[in-house]
C-alpha cells in the first residue's frame, strides 16, 4: 500500500488545502492530512480544534484521513508508513523552501520522497493567513473553506477573541 502524507498547520483548512488532498488520494492508496505544529507561528486554533476541522474536511475522502504530529515530520512519515510527502506549491517562493525541507526529510528518512503538485489557478491566492484575516475582521471566509468545515469553524470562533 502506498502512503502519503499531506503535511500542513491548517491554521484553518482551506480549499487549496482539500484540492491538494483530492488530488493526492487520486496518486496513492491512502492519504494522511498530517495537521503538524510549527513551533515559528503562532496559531489562531488550537492543534485538537486545526485536527476537528481536518477531519470534518476529510471526511468525504474514502482514502484520506487526518492525523496530528506535534514532533519532526520524517519520524511521523517512518511510522506511519509512508513513502512519500505530498507538498502543494503556489510560485518560485514556495518551490525554495519546500526543496530545502524535502532534503531535510529525505536525510532524516531515506525512504521518503517528496511530490510536489502545483497549486491550481483558482487556489493561487487562496492560503491560511488570508482565512485567518477574513476571520479576525469578521468577514465571510466561505469562499476559501470546505463547506463540510463552515459551522464547525462558526462554533470554535463563538468566544474566541485574537
Amino acid at each position: 500500500m502506498k502512503i502519503a502524507i499531506c503535511p500542513g498547520s491548517f491554521d484553518p483548512i482551506t480549499i487549496g488545502h482539500m484540492d491538494l488532498a483530492a488530488r493526492a488520494a487520486a496518486i496513492f492508496d491512502k492519504v494522511i492530512l498530517c495537521v503538524m505544529v510549527n513551533g515559528e507561528k503562532n496559531p489562531m486554533f488550537s492543534l485538537a480544534e486545526r485536527l476537528e476541522l481536518a477531519r470534518a474536511a476529510t471526511a468525504r475522502l474514502a482514502n484520506v484521513e487526518a492525523a496530528a504530529c506535534d514532533g519532526l515530520l520524517a519520524d511521523f512519515a517512518q511510522s506511519s508508513g509512508a513513502c512519500a510527502l505530498v507538498k502543494g506549491v503556489r510560485g518560485a517562493s514556495d518551490l525554495d523552501w519546500e526543496i530545502q525541507m524535502a532534503q531535510i526529510n529525505r536525510d532524516l528518512y531515506p525512504k521518503l520522497d517528496t511530490v510536489f503538485l502545483p497549486a491550481r489557478p483558482e487556489h493561487l491566492h487562496v492560503s491560511s493567513t488570508l482565512v485567518r484575516e477574513m476571520l479576525r475582521y469578521d468577514r465571510p471566509a466561505a469562499p476559501y473553506i470546505p463547506p463540510e468545515t463552515e459551522e464547525l469553524l462558526r462554533r470554535i470562533r463563538q468566544g474566541k477573541v485574537r
